[in-house]
């Protein structure tokens, strides 16, 4: 066994790769054991890491130091391409005054953390680890981590620093959100399971379910003209799918000229529905989708890159297959095929005809299962490439000793922001399935922590079990709970919220996943999951940012 135990020596980057892979074991392991529904989850590499790197050999840094930085840019660049499509909506209406409540903890965080270095004599580099454990916000690691890499006054003792910090203060942090949430609950008497309720009761989204009505032509001024010019149907954003004229039932065209008596099959909502019939003449009580025809309807997935971006009317799939669409979902949200709705790559669309147009239609859209859960590499390496760019281009601020740099993990995260966003450029589709998503987050994570807990296990223990750690601890519970306290109990006194609100938002301030599932535990509800994904994206974004100024600030 002798060459297991020399591999560090003769082998580094064999060594290095095994002894990361045992130290995602052992933490996931860790991370799965639970207390009272609670548990590390993915942040237990981080520990078991730190243990592997205390009592094992040597890991290569250089090997180190690349999977801690790829596993980071995987991280947050899967982060935002999974909230770039909602994070531009969550800025909007009710968002704006939750994410201004979410930059207030992050900034008063990001005060916190240097005025207690300062005034218990840390080092300034620890600071960024307390600042980034006291928020339990590991991109901000990262960014802190890596701005201060760069720089030349920086000694290597340093910059090992920031992490040995965070995997000391991170821990009790955790502890400090969840403390924070039981005091405000305390503090104002909040019965949660109520709030919950009213909650509920009040943010219910009024979304009126699609249906299908019959109609009869029985206005004399629609005798005689085409489908595409009845008044009003493009504003009750209706479609129509079938048109049963003298016993006959056909596909509904544009083109189709409307006769007194006809019967239209037509698709939207309650209130949309009953303005048109008012213009199309009564409703009928038959139904013409039950006639013996040869009419039948599909739904096929939008994945041909091809159709992407244009519009239903711009498809013109009556004219070229005769064949009618009638509905298109989207993110389980199901809209009426009005012509100018444009297409999106997955959107489901519901198309009615024969069975052979269906086929030709269908052949158009795509509709093909592979494509929709396959991962587009191509794409993904142009956003990483593109986000390693915009994260090492200097950004000169006023007022700062040397230009910002986003770093690896800002850049990578607002470029993927930009182009979840946006879906796709030309040919190129940044479109990534949800579970190959999840997998590459975990993926970088794991690598991230892994590396860093290595890295910081050999001075660990030494360090949290003197007076200097006891510090960090105490200074890491200054920076969670005093900027969650103060914003909480404005929140709750001037603006009334509800605690549903206010716990999601308090727990997506920090980026807290414990905290979040804690907090929907003793509310019996998920409601606090939508503050806690309005204020994630700009969160982050933010910490990883201020993490970087704090850098320039304290070493520039």
């Amino acid at each position: 066994m002798n060459w297991l135990f020399e591999l560090h020596k003769t082998q580094p980057v064999a060594h290095a790769i095994g002894a990361l892979a045992f130290v995602c074991v052992l933490g996931m392991a860790l991370g799965s054991l639970k207390f009272r529904g609670i548990g590390l989850g993915t942040a237990g590499v981080l520990f078991a890491g730190i243990i592997v790197g205390h009592f094992g050999n040597p890991v290569d840094h250089a090997t180190l130091d690349f999977v801690k930085e790829f596993g980071l840019v995987l991280f947050v660049f899967t982060i935002g391409l999974q909230l770039g499509p909602g994070f531009f909506a969550a800025l909007r209406e009710k968002g704006v005054k939750m994410n201004a409540l979410a930059a207030a903890i992050v900034v008063i965080g990001a005060i916190t953390a240097p005025l207690s270095g300062k005034l218990m004599g840390f080092d300034m580099a620890a600071v960024l680890g307390i600042y980034s454990g006291g928020t339990t916000n590991t991109p901000a690691l990262g960014a802190g981590s890596q701005a201060i890499s760069s720089m030349e006054n920086v000694t290597a003792d340093q910059r090992a620093m920031p992490a040995l910090a965070y995997a000391v203060t991170y821990p009790m942090a955790i502890v400090g959100i969840i403390l924070t949430l039981l005091i405000v609950k305390k503090i104002f008497a909040i019965d949660a399971p109520k709030e919950a309720a009213e909650f509920a009761a009040r943010n219910r989204r009024q979304v009126d379910a699609l249906e299908r009505r019959t109609l009869a032509v029985t206005n004399p001024n629609l005798n005689g003209i085409r489908l595409a010019d009845v008044p009003g149907r493009i504003e009750a954003e209706v479609t129509i799918s079938r048109i049963r004229h003298q016993g006959e039932t056909v596909v509904a065209h544009e083109d189709t000229i409307l006769h007194r008596g006809d019967l239209l099959v037509v698709v939207g909502t309650p209130k949309s529905l009953d303005q048109f019939e008012r213009v199309i003449g009564q409703r009928s009580s038959e139904d013409i989708t039950v006639d013996e025809s040869n009419i039948t309807f599909r739904r096929v997935a939008v994945t041909d890159r091809g159709v992407l971006g244009k519009t239903v009317s711009q498809l013109g799939l009556d004219q070229r297959f005769d064949v009618a669409v009638t509905r298109v979902t989207r993110a389980d949200l199901e809209m009426s095929a009005v012509p100018g709705l444009r297409l999106q790559f997955g959107d489901q669309v519901q198309i009615v005809g024969h069975p052979e147009d269906l086929d030709r239609a269908a052949k158009l859209l795509g509709n093909s299962l592979k494509e929709l859960n396959e991962t587009h590499f191509i794409p993904l390496f142009i956003g990483i490439v593109l986000g390693i760019a915009l994260g090492t281009l200097p950004i000169a601020v006023p007022g700062l000793p040397q230009p910002v740099k986003l770093g690896l993990a800002g850049g990578p995260l607002i470029v993927a922001l930009i182009l979840g966003r946006v879906g796709r450029i030309r040919r190129q589709v940044w479109h990534m399935p949800v579970n190959t998503n999840l997998a590459f987050r975990e993926f970088g994570i794991a690598l991230f922590f892994a590396a860093v807990g290595l890295n910081a296990g050999a001075k660990f223990f030494a360090t949290v079990f003197s007076e200097t750690g006891v510090q960090w601890l105490a200074a890491g519970i200054m920076v969670t709970m005093l900027p969650l306290l103060l914003v909480g109990i404005f929140a709750r006194v001037v603006l009334k919220m509800n605690f549903m609100d206010l716990s999601g938002l308090l727990s997506g301030s920090m980026t807290d996943p414990p905290a979040l599932a804690f907090a929907s535990n003793i509310a019996g509800s998920d409601a606090p999951t939508v503050g806690y994904a309005t204020v994630y994206p700009l969160t982050t974004l933010m910490r990883i940012l201020s993490a970087q100024v704090l850098a320039i600030v304290l070493f520039g």
